[in-house]
């Protein structure tokens, strides 16, 4: 049995952007609407966002799970439906959509555990159907309640491009007073600069090649923002942090370059996060160094649901504003032009975002 909303059903179809990985295509299409398993919901979407791993998804740098399948896994709306066990959820809530759900098999999942706890999670867009869609369906344990005061729209912003960061900032514990450097400054690493201002890091050290990019990051709360291409940057690291380097740096850009220099300007005790990798081969550096110096290098990826209500209840009590984040707002049917924006840095956008 299931519970739905005002109108007591579901649609029998729906709209949702389907990608062909064997083709290549990228299209709008008519699709059933999968009602909710017992315990599962169905959420119409508000709106979903323009991530770079659908990018990389669609352009054939990851090779995709499904053969078709449709994108997207920042996504917020309203819930439509829900299975007879589901007792958190009703038609009418406001949520926001976190991209993984317990596989259920794990042996996490076989003692009750749930996407926090899951060693295999099943991610959106991934290992089921994304949220480039008018509606999802998905588990009801994968939702956070997303209060009056949040409009939907921003919510969406808070799935992934923030969430993210703020799970990084778990990772490397960050402490009050400590300095931080941030490597590439998408909206990963924005998002990032204005949660370790939040966190009370001291001195923010914000790097990036745009101009652009480093002029937004002095505006969300970084201390300093340096050309990494520049020369003397270590020096001037070094000089900012008094001489003693940094505390945690993080690095979201993933290259050989960006890894060594965040390396070379760690402190005694410093911790490095990857929170994005590239193909190339890393080279940690000396083994020496690091172990006499206590130094951690660590990786870190995506996020878990309490990330995803931390920041929720950040934006809530007014400590985090994500008023810029959203570059655009498209319909469905200009997801080619959403997802050109993206790949190509059109104005350097954080996030643009389809809305069914």
């Amino acid at each position: 049995m299931t519970a739905t909303g005002a109108d007591g059903r579901l649609p029998a179809t729906m709209r949702a952007v389907r990608f062909d990985s064997v083709t290549g295509d990228l299209s709008l299409q008519e699709v059933p609407v999968r009602a909710p398993d017992v315990d599962e919901v169905v959420v119409k979407i508000a709106a979903c966002g323009i991530c770079n791993s659908d990018l990389d998804r669609i352009d054939g740098r990851v090779t995709p799970v499904l053969p078709v399948f449709t994108p997207g896994h920042e996504a917020a709306g309203v819930v439509v439906a829900v299975g007879e066990r589901v007792s958190l959820w009703a038609p009418g809530d406001r949520v926001v959509l976190a991209a993984g759900r317990e596989c259920g098999h794990c042996a996490e999942c076989r003692v009750g555990g749930g996407p926090d706890d899951c060693a295999d999670p099943h991610l959106m867009a991934v290992h089921c159907d994304g949220a480039w869609a008018e509606y999802v369906t998905t588990s009801a344990t994968a939702l956070v309640g997303v209060p009056d005061s949040i409009p939907l729209e921003q919510a969406t912003v808070l799935s992934g491009s923030v969430s993210t960061p703020y799970g990084a900032i778990d990772t490397a514990r960050l402490r009050p007073a400590e300095a931080v450097g941030v490597w590439g400054l998408g909206a990963l690493g924005t998002h990032l600069v204005q949660l370790a201002r939040i966190c009370g890091a001291s001195p923010i050290i914000a790097l990036d090649p745009r101009p652009v990019a480093r002029e937004r990051a002095l505006g969300r709360g970084a201390d300093v923002a340096l050309d990494p291409a520049n020369r003397q940057v270590t020096s001037y690291i070094k000089e900012i942090t008094k001489g003693r380097g940094l505390d945690v740096a993080f690095d979201l850009v993933g290259c050989p370059s960006t890894f060594g220099q965040a390396r070379e300007v760690l402190r005694k005790r410093g911790r490095l996060v990857m929170v994005s990798a590239s193909p190339d081969t890393q080279e940690v550096g000396r083994e020496l160094p690091l172990a006499r110096n206590d130094q951690i290098v660590v990786g870190h990826t995506g996020y878990r649901v309490t990330h995803l209500e931390g920041v929720v209840e950040l934006m809530e009590r007014g400590r985090l504003d994500i008023d810029g984040s959203i570059s655009a707002i498209l319909p469905l049917e200009q997801v080619i032009e959403g997802v050109r924006r993206m790949r190509e840095h059109d104005d350097a956008p954080i996030r643009v975002l389809l809305r069914p």
